[in-house]
C-alpha cells in the first residue's frame, strides 16, 4: 500500500548509482516514479520493479510535479534541463537538484529556474548509495521554506534525515562542499599514512585498529576548533601551532626518505609556518582557517 497520496508523482533525472538508488526509493516508498538516463538501458530493473521509463527527458519532466535531478555536476545538469523543450515542460513545476557542486553553480541555477518560472530547490546527499531508502541516508536543502514543506513527505521516502538549511539557495553547496573536504583530505591523510606505514614495514591492517583510535579523537577536536574559529580564540595551550609544526617536519622528512610525496604535507606546513611567521606560534590549530583566508 502506497504511504503517499495517489496524485504524488516523481520523476528522477540520470540513472548513475545514486540516481538508481533514489528512483528505487521512491519506488519502495509507493511513490509514482518516471526515470530517465541520457544513456539508454539503466531503467531495466527499476521498470521490472514498476517505474515508468520515459524515451525523452522532456517526456519525464511532463510526467510529474516533482522533478529530481542528481548527476556527476552541474554540466551534465545543465545539458539535460536547458534545452528549450525540457526548460518549457519544466515550467510551473519544482525542480530538486541534488547535483554535487558549487554554490555559485547553485545560485546561477536558481536564477534560470526562476527566469523560467521554475520552482527550485537545491540539495545534497551527505551519505553512500547503500543508505539510501534507510534511517542513515542525510540530505541536506536550501531554498523557498513553503516549497521545501511542500515536498518534504515525498522527499522523505528517500528515508534519513532531510534537513532546510535556509532560503539562501547556495547553503546546501557550501555546507557540501565543506563536509566533503573534510572527507577528502582525511581519506587522503589516511592513504598516505599507508603508503607511509608499508615502507617501515608495517601492514595497513595492523595500522587500521590504530587509525580508528586517531578517527575517534577528532570529534571534539572539531567542537573545539568550530567554537575558536566562531569566538576567535585560538588557544594553543594544548598543542600549538610549533608543536604542530615539528611533527609535520617529520612526516614529510619520513615520507621523503622512502620516496613517498609528501606535497600534501608540505602544503599543510607551509600554511602553519606562514601562521607562525605572522606571529602566531602559541596559537592552536584553528588559527590557520583564519590565515588561508587572507590573501
Amino acid at each position: 500500500m502506497s504511504m503517499h497520496p495517489e496524485q504524488s508523482a516523481v520523476t528522477v533525472l540520470g540513472l548513475g548509482p545514486m540516481g538508481r538508488a533514489l528512483a528505487g526509493a521512491f519506488l519502495d516508498a509507493g511513490v509514482r516514479t518516471t526515470v530517465w538516463n541520457r544513456t539508454p538501458g539503466r531503467d531495466r530493473d527499476l521498470v521490472a520493479r514498476g517505474a515508468v521509463g520515459a524515451r525523452t527527458a522532456e517526456e519525464a519532466v511532463t510526467a510529474g510535479g516533482l522533478i529530481v535531478v542528481c548527476v556527476v555536476n552541474y554540466d551534465a545538469a545543465d545539458g539535460i534541463l536547458r534545452p528549450g523543450p525540457v526548460t518549457d515542460a519544466l515550467k510551473g513545476r519544482t525542480l530538486v537538484n541534488l547535483t554535487a557542486d558549487t554554490p555559485v553553480r547553485a545560485r546561477d541555477t536558481a536564477r534560470w529556474a526562476a527566469g523560467h518560472g521554475i520552482r527550485y530547490l537545491d540539495g545534497a546527499i551527505m551519505t553512500p548509495t547503500t543508505t539510501i531508502g534507510t534511517p542513515a541516508a542525510v540530505f541536506i536543502h536550501a531554498g523557498p521554506a513553503d516549497l521545501y514543506e511542500e515536498h518534504r513527505p515525498v522527499l522523505a521516502a528517500l528515508g534519513g534525515t532531510h534537513t532546510h538549511l535556509g532560503e539562501e539557495i547556495g547553503r546546501a553547496a557550501a555546507y557540501d562542499i565543506a563536509l566533503l573536504d573534510i572527507f577528502w583530505t582525511a581519506v587522503a591523510g589516511y592513504t598516505h599514512a599507508l603508503a607511509l606505514a608499508r615502507a617501515e614495514g608495517v601492514t595497513a591492517g595492523e595500522l587500521a585498529p590504530f587509525a580508528k583510535g586517531i578517527g575517534a579523537i577528532l570529534p571534539p577536536l572539531f567542537e573545539q576548533a568550530a567554537q575558536d574559529v566562531d569566538n576567535g580564540t585560538f588557544s594553543g595551550e594544548g598543542n600549538p601551532i610549533t608543536s604542530a609544526v615539528s611533527s609535520m617536519a617529520h612526516i614529510i622528512e619520513a615520507s621523503e626518505a622512502h620516496g613517498i610525496d609528501a606535497g600534501v604535507m608540505r602544503a599543510a606546513e607551509g600554511v602553519a609556518r606562514r601562521a607562525i611567521g605572522r606571529g602566531h606560534g602559541a596559537d592552536g590549530f584553528a588559527r590557520l582557517a583564519e590565515v588561508l583566508a587572507r590573501h
